[in-house]
């Protein structure tokens, strides 16, 4: 069985434009629980959450606190506080080799080249990749992707796994593969989705419209108005875009 240890997340008043839009706006939430989906339509600034949580984004103003290390403005307490998983592994892996991808965040952590490299070979082994420590990036699947960038975040350890929209594009065993792996993540698992069905056993969901929280609580008292809602529109699908 799974033995969870929640991090506590503080955002206060987390506000962020881009252009002359913004896309959140004074945000304040206190997340303490093992499991918390974020859902909202396209633009309502998931997205950009997910980003600002993982220490990601220049500009937000407020502040975003992992167990009391400020994410925003101290990059090395993100780097061992929070890790994110993309939904195109093509925007996260950025060396030619796993090995080299792997131990890239290792670095930035401090470790030295040569701990760093035994880390990051062991993590590869966890997973029964030990082969892929020579192989190109490039050769690799979407699938095998997806998972080099799991492989690359669990090496580092981090209490907080963000996935903004990881599973879109994948098939359906590449997907479930993934997901049992990440189901034995023992941190906090913070999942920007869509899809309701795949968060109904979370312990809190947050809906996101237009930067503000609509609504926040357990999954079976938010998820069936933020359903209703989304059925009630569908006769005018196109109508926020």
């Amino acid at each position: 069985m799974r033995t969870t240890t929640a991090a506590r997340i503080e955002i206060s008043d987390l506000t962020c434009r881009l252009g002359d839009r913004e896309v959140l706006a004074g945000l304040s939430l206190v997340l303490d629980t093992p499991r918390i989906a974020i859902l909202g339509r396209n633009g309502s600034g998931k997205s950009t959450l997910a980003r600002a949580m993982a220490g990601l984004i220049d500009g937000a103003g407020g502040r975003v606190a992992i167990d009391g290390a400020d994410i925003l403005k101290d990059r090395k307490a993100a780097l061992s506080a929070v890790g994110i998983l993309f939904q195109n592994p093509e925007h996260q892996i950025i060396f030619p080799s796993a090995l080299e991808e792997v131990r890239f965040g290792l670095l930035q952590m401090g470790h030295a080249k040569p701990e760093a490299t035994r880390l990051a070979e062991a993590a590869l082994a966890r997973f029964g990749r030990a082969d892929w420590a020579g192989r190109s990036t490039a050769t690799l699947s979407q699938g095998q992707k997806h998972l080099l960038c799991v492989i690359s975040i669990l090496a580092m350890a981090p209490r907080v796994l963000i996935l903004d929209e990881p599973f879109s594009g994948l098939d359906i065993p590449t997907e479930r593969a993934l997901r049992r792996v990440l189901e034995s993540y023992p941190g906090t698992l913070v999942q920007i989705t869509h899809d309701p069905q795949v968060v109904a056993g979370y312990d809190r969901v947050l809906w996101i419209e237009a930067g503000r929280l609509h609504a926040d609580g357990p999954p079976a008292e938010v998820l069936p108005g933020y359903l209703a809602e989304m059925e009630a529109e569908g006769a005018d699908a196109f109508a926020d875009l």
